[in-house]
């Protein structure tokens, strides 16, 4: 008989054995109701960094997706495959999310497959190497920078490339049109996963800076 992996097992089992009386009524408001967050985290697939665990969210409160190094397409209907600009269409114009973070992390994997060309392998033949291709106007300036170590240039692809997901962001009409009207807010975040800290992008001074607040 097929089964889950015994760690899983026991991570249900924990799960279920932890649920009290007000846990149980949750979810099954949850069920009877359906879900209605009003927060949308598109999030790497690390799994390092959990937007559940790092924003402490109860089961139906924030609406995720998850792709290789939280990268927003632009917009593009041309009849493809898109998950995540479908996930986007889902939450934006059928649960009327609010708000979108886009949540980067330190030493994401696949920065550091554009950064050291590791991805060519694979570019022709599979799904990372054009996912990531996204990517590659943003490295080849940095790439080219003597100037930065190896380590600067890894954070900074990766915090250009929030930059860069935000406007793609808006390259879709209804988003676009929802932020204008003061209906939508658009957030890009960074996550130092040793330390634990959030940065957060600041429109008005262009810069990352880390939040303070701790309780």
């Amino acid at each position: 008989m097929t089964t889950l992996p015994e760690s899983l097992l026991q991570g249900y089992a924990s799960f279920k054995n932890s649920l009290n009386k007000t846990d149980k009524q949750h979810y099954k408001q949850l069920a009877r109701e359906g879900q209605t967050p009003k927060i949308m985290v598109v999030a790497c697939c690390d799994s390092r960094v959990s937007p559940e665990t790092i924003f402490n969210t109860a089961p139906g409160e924030i609406f995720v997706v998850r792709n290789i190094s939280n990268l927003i397409p632009p917009f593009e209907p041309d009849g493809q495959h898109h998950s995540t600009s479908a996930a986007l269409e889902y939450g934006v114009r059928i649960l009327k999310i609010n708000h979108i973070v886009i949540l980067g992390h330190e030493n994401c994997g696949g920065i550091t497959g554009v950064l050291n060309n590791t991805m060519n392998p694979i570019a022709n033949s599979d799904f990372i190497g054009q996912w990531l291709d996204l990517l590659t106007p943003l490295s080849k300036e940095l790439l080219a920078d003597s100037s930065l170590t190896l380590s600067q240039k890894h954070t900074a692809l990766e915090q250009l490339s929030l930059k860069q997901s935000l406007l793609n962001l808006r390259s879709f009409p209804w988003i676009k049109q929802l932020e204008e009207a003061k209906k939508l807010s658009l957030s890009a975040v960074w996550f130092a996963i040793e330390k634990s800290e959030l940065w957060i992008w600041q429109e008005a001074s262009k810069t990352f800076e880390k939040l303070a607040r701790s309780a």
